[in-house]
């Protein structure tokens, strides 16, 4: 039933998306308040038939985001909810906090520093050999775009968290992944802080918008 069910919602969000919500936001393109509501009630409509046909509510609200992210206004809307979404992402990080079991920590400390390590390693050589044929100044580009990138994305925490609540991975290798995720977030920021150009940069030379 699950499988059948993912390709269902997401057909039926496609459709919906492209004969319906589409004709209503363009209807009350002027009234911002209803498309921030529209855009909400889909979301959760979408989120609900999600959990009526035996999937979580999070992959239906992917599912829902992904169907309007194709849209003309998507950028309007992204700016919309743009306060709703950081309230609930330091809600939901605050979570992910409040749920990790330090017991597991020694077991997975070590994995967790070889992954977390091997990104922030791998991310920038990668980048900087992918643009090697493209000039000095593209390969200089390719190591920023690699240490701004080094972090792994916050969706792992997501897909982790998921995954380990279906019971497709264990709970020591959702704490891994989750561990590794938090420490190339840390260590990436300080990277980038203390040696390339950014707002909040502790030197003067490389403090910039």
């Amino acid at each position: 039933r699950t499988l059948l069910a993912l390709p269902v919602v997401a057909a039926c969000s496609a459709l919906a998306v492209r004969f319906l919500i589409l004709k209503l936001f363009a209807r009350y393109d002027r009234m911002a308040e209803y498309m921030f509501l529209l855009a909400i009630g889909w979301c959760l409509g979408v989120a609900e038939l999600s959990h009526q046909l035996g999937l979580s509510r999070e992959i239906g609200a992917f599912i829902a985001g992904i169907s309007i992210a194709t849209s003309p206004i998507s950028q309007h809307i992204a700016l919309s909810l743009k306060p709703l979404r950081d309230f609930f992402l330091v809600l939901f990080f605050f979570t992910i906090g409040a749920r990790f079991d330090l017991g597991l920590l020694r077991e997975i400390a070590v994995p967790a520093l070889v992954l977390g390590g091997g990104m922030l390693l791998l991310k920038p050589v990668t980048f900087r050999f992918l643009l090697r044929g493209r000039g000095e100044q593209a390969r200089k580009l390719g190591w920023d775009l690699g240490c701004r990138l080094g972090q792994s994305s916050e969706f792992s925490l997501l897909v982790a968290y998921l995954a380990a609540s279906l019971g497709l991975i264990g709970n020591a290798a959702s704490h891994l992944i989750q561990a590794a995720t938090i420490l190339t977030f840390l260590i990436s920021s300080y990277i980038v802080v203390l040696n390339f150009p950014n707002p909040i940069a502790i030197r003067d030379g490389l403090r910039r918008d």
